[in-house]
Order: C-alpha cells, then sequence, then structure tokens
C-alpha cells in the first residue's frame, strides 16, 4: 500500500494519484479516503489557441462536479476566470473521464474530453463583473460567475451564478435557452433600490452578499425541482442588520418547467463557537462579523427529492491567499440535510437578529463526513476552496465512490487593480511571480485535487440516482449503404 505522500510530489506528470486507504475515518459514518487525484495547477484546457495563458486556457476546475452515471462522464465548472472579474474570461463546462477501481473505489487516469464554451446568441459569457464588461453595475447582461452545475434528463447544463444570483439553462453545446426568476429579495440593491450586482457593503443593503450568491446547485432525480444554495446570508439578515453576524442562509427551489421559484428554507451553518473550539489558541478564533462571511456552503448533491448532501467549509488552508497554509483549519464538512418540516422563509424577513422568528424551522441537519479531521490524520495539506461533490459510480460490493473537488482559483491572485500574479509554492516555501512568467522549478502552481470517498449504499440511505440523460438520436434511421448486414446503431 502507497502511503500519503507531500501534494509536490508527482507534479512533474500530467496527473499523479496517491493511494491512500483509510482505517478509522474519523467521521460522522464509516466513510472512508480511498485516495486522492493530484492535478496539476499548470495544465490547460482544450480551449483552441495557439499559446498557453492564464486567461485564455489555464485548466479550471471543480468549482463544482457533476457525475452523469449513465454515460460514465464528468463535468466540471470553473468560475469567473483568473481575473477575479477584472480581467476578461470566457466561461466554460469542462467534459472529462476518470477511471474508477470497481472494488476499491480508487480513482486515477484523468482525462479531459472536451471544452465547452457558454454562449448566448454567438457572444460568450465572461467571467469581467457587469461594470467593466457592460459600464453599469446595475445591468448584469454576459456577466457570469458559475458555481453550481446540474445536468437535466435532456442532457441541458443547469447552472447557477454569483453575479446575479442566477441560475440558467443552457444546451449541451452550451447555448443559452433561458434564465430562471430571482426572487426579488436575493438581487442586490442599494439604499435607493437600485440594483447594482458589484459593489459591496456598505453600498449594497440588501440582497445577497457580493461573491456570496448562488454556490452550490442540484437537480431533484425526478428532474422537477432545482435546488441552489446561497453561500451566505443575505447582506441584511442578521444583528445589526449584517448578514456577516448571521448562521442563517436561504435555499431556494425552483420548478423547472416554469423557471419560477416555488420555495426558500432556511439552512444554518455551523456556529461559531464550535468551529472556533477545533483551533488552537484563541489568537486564531473567526470573529464575530466572520460567521456569515467566512463560513458558508460550497456544492450541494441531491440523495432523493428531499434529503441532499451539502458541503461546508471555512475559507482557510493552502489557497491563494495562504499559499503556505499557516492558518488552521476550523471547517471543511459534509452535512446530511432534510427538508421535511422546513419552514417555507419566501415572504419572510431574518433582517435584525440572528436567532430564527417563532414558528420558523431550518432543515434538518447531520454531519455526514468531516473531511479535515481525515486528511489531517493522514497528514494530508488540508485545500481552502473544497468546492465540487457528486456521488460517483457504484462499486463491486454496491457501495458508492463519493467524489470531492478542490478550486485552486487557477493558482492566481489580485495584486494592483488589474494586476495578476502566479502563485508558486511547494507547502512550505511561496513566490509571487507575474502571470505567465514561469513559477521556480521547486515550487509550482497550486494544483487541484480530487479525492474518493467509499460510502456504503446504507450510509447514503435512501439514495435515487437522477433520470437517466439520453444519447443523442441518430439523424436519419436507417442508412443503406450496399453492404449486407451494415446498418447504423440508434443510439
Amino acid at each position: 500500500m502507497v502511503q500519503a505522500r507531500h501534494w509536490l510530489s508527482g507534479l512533474g506528470s500530467l496527473v499523479a494519484s496517491t493511494l491512500l486507504f483509510a482505517g478509522n475515518t474519523n467521521s460522522a459514518s464509516a466513510v472512508s479516503l480511498v485516495n486522492t487525484l493530484t492535478i496539476p495547477g499548470g495544465n490547460t484546457d482544450l480551449f483552441p489557441t495557439s499559446g498557453n495563458s492564464a486567461n485564455v486556457n489555464r485548466l479550471g476546475l471543480f468549482s463544482d462536479l457533476y457525475y452523469d452515471r449513465y454515460n460514465n462522464v464528468y463535468y466540471s465548472l470553473a468560475d469567473r476566470g483568473p481575473g477575479g472579474g477584472v480581467i476578461p474570461y470566457q466561461t466554460r463546462v469542462q467534459k472529462f473521464s476518470l477511471d474508477v477501481n470497481p472494488t476499491s473505489g480508487a480513482i486515477g487516469n484523468f482525462n479531459l474530453l472536451e471544452t465547452i464554451l457558454l454562449t448566448k446568441d454567438g457572444s460568450s459569457f465572461n467571467g469581467l463583473n457587469p461594470r467593466l464588461l457592460n459600464g453599469n453595475a446595475a445591468t448584469l447582461g454576459l456577466s457570469l460567475d458559475p458555481e453550481g452545475l446540474a445536468i437535466a434528463p435532456n442532457g441541458n447544463f443547469y447552472i447557477s451564478d454569483e453575479y446575479g444570483p442566477s441560475v440558467y439553462e443552457f444546451s449541451p453545446n452550451g447555448s443559452f435557452i433561458r434564465a430562471f426568476q430571482t426572487p426579488n429579495n436575493l438581487l442586490a440593491r442599494d439604499s435607493s433600490g437600485n440594483l447594482n450586482y458589484v459593489d459591496g457593503r456598505a453600498t449594497i443593503t440588501s440582497g445577497r452578499q457580493d461573491n456570496r450568491g448562488f454556490e452550490g446547485l442540484t437537480l431533484s432525480p425526478d428532474g422537477s425541482k432545482l435546488y441552489t444554495l446561497l453561500q451566505d446570508p443575505l447582506v441584511n439578515e442578521g444583528a445589526s442588520n449584517d448578514g456577516r453576524r448571521s448562521r442563517n442562509l436561504r435555499m431556494v427551489e425552483f420548478d423547472t418547467a416554469t423557471g419560477q421559484s416555488t420555495a426558500q428554507y432556511i439552512y444554518q451553518v455551523e456556529a461559531l463557537a464550535d468551529i472556533n473550539s477545533r483551533i488552537p489558541g484563541t489568537a486564531n478564533d473567526f470573529s464575530a462579523t466572520a460567521q456569515g462571511r467566512n463560513i458558508g456552503i460550497s456544492a450541494i448533491t441531491a440523495l432523493n427529492n428531499n434529503e441532499f448532501l451539502v458541503l461546508e467549509r471555512d475559507n482557510r488552508g493552502l489557497g491563494e491567499a495562504d499559499p503556505t497554509a499557516s492558518l488552521p483549519v476550523g471547517s471543511k464538512r459534509v452535512y446530511r440535510i432534510n427538508l421535511a418540516g422546513a419552514t417555507n422563509v419566501s415572504n419572510i424577513s431574518l433582517a435584525g437578529a440572528n436567532s430564527l422568528p417563532s414558528g420558523v424551522t431550518a432543515v434538518n441537519k447531520s454531519l455526514f463526513l468531516d473531511i479535515a479531521d481525515i486528511l489531517k490524520t493522514k497528514g494530508q495539506i488540508i485545500p481552502e476552496k473544497m468546492e465540487g461533490l457528486a456521488i460517483g459510480p457504484q462499486l463491486a460490493d454496491g457501495s458508492y465512490a463519493l467524489l470531492i473537488g478542490t478550486d485552486n482559483d487557477f493558482s492566481v491572485t489580485q495584486g494592483l487593480v488589474g494586476e495578476q500574479l502566479d502563485v508558486c509554492t511547494n507547502g512550505t516555501n511561496s513566490t509571487l511571480v507575474p502571470i505567465d512568467s514561469g513559477c521556480p522549478a521547486s515550487q509550482p502552481l497550486i494544483p487541484t485535487y480530487l479525492y474518493s470517498f467509499k460510502v456504503s449504499s446504507a450510509e447514503l440511505g435512501n439514495f435515487v440516482p437522477p433520470e437517466k440523460v439520453p444519447e443523442p438520436t441518430a439523424t436519419a434511421g436507417l442508412v443503406l449503404l450496399g453492404l449486407s448486414g451494415f446498418w447504423l446503431k440508434k443510439r
């Protein structure tokens, strides 16, 4: 058995895989870490270009993750691009294949199959913020910060966006089909009621916080409902009308037939006191205003029409803001939630207090997996942004591979306005260099990680796979080619 290795090992190859079979899982259930797949930060996608550039074709992964179990392929999102909203970047979906050992659940052989640009009427959606793209902070236009991904039974993409916050539907080739109707209370507005998709507090006084829009997205197995979660509470919901002090973020239900929102529920992130109790020393504690800003959700995936897995995390760990992982991690966890008994709060304000109003019940929530605890036990560096979550293939013994992926922010940090810097690190030492200039040999770009956990069917409970995504139908039925016994297979 191969033991855990430092994340730097194997970065000379396309993908390095380290088998990390777990014994004691230190989780809420007997979920075990099988192995970790490391994808070098300098890898490029299949965007057609004559040269390599971070803002053109550097491979961005795992802002979300989706497994098409019927065609045995995977899809992933990058977000708005290396520029952090200030540099043009054509937003896209990545399609890839993956080998999964049918017995152990170990993953390997990451193979990129297709890079799909997201377009509308021949123009590409762009990661630039609305003010820079459109000259107006109140005009969303083609600005897109994609964070959540689901696939409809007909093969269309559902994508959630942080700028709006928005939910869009695209064809399998990336062409825009429609936008869902965002509930009015979620739209960012200033004190005069004007839309503002760019600025943060104190300019924004109601609606979603800046860069805290629709983070996770999933489709009910029957295909009738979409569920998305804001990353954090609304800007004005919480004590002192300050969402940063609140635990209560909104989960939004959409009807896929009409595109209208049909319900909002409250998801409560873990209490700060519990998170801080796991961090050694009060000097490293999260402050009261970090509750609803630095703690939030990253992903959601449906177990059935009423139960879901939700990935919740803090903003610490190896990443562009902390390339040596110097701050202690408080939370990287997966929770199981249930909507049964939860109150529809579509018409209920939570402004002014952190506690829920009388008669309001949040979604039921229980710990499913403590990722940080397992990685710490195995001696692995803990990445900051665990953002992709998917229930992968079923294994020979009836269990499943549960896949969790990280977002490395393209290994780019933002300096002065318009300035980008590559983050080079070996986990111990780090260097910032001009974008695309090349890292020191001993300090590569931050990689992305894909983790495989093995989970039994009993632990997943009443898991219902989504409806089948059909393959394309042949455009011409049978075609006679004059060759005996030859026909086109109907697909």
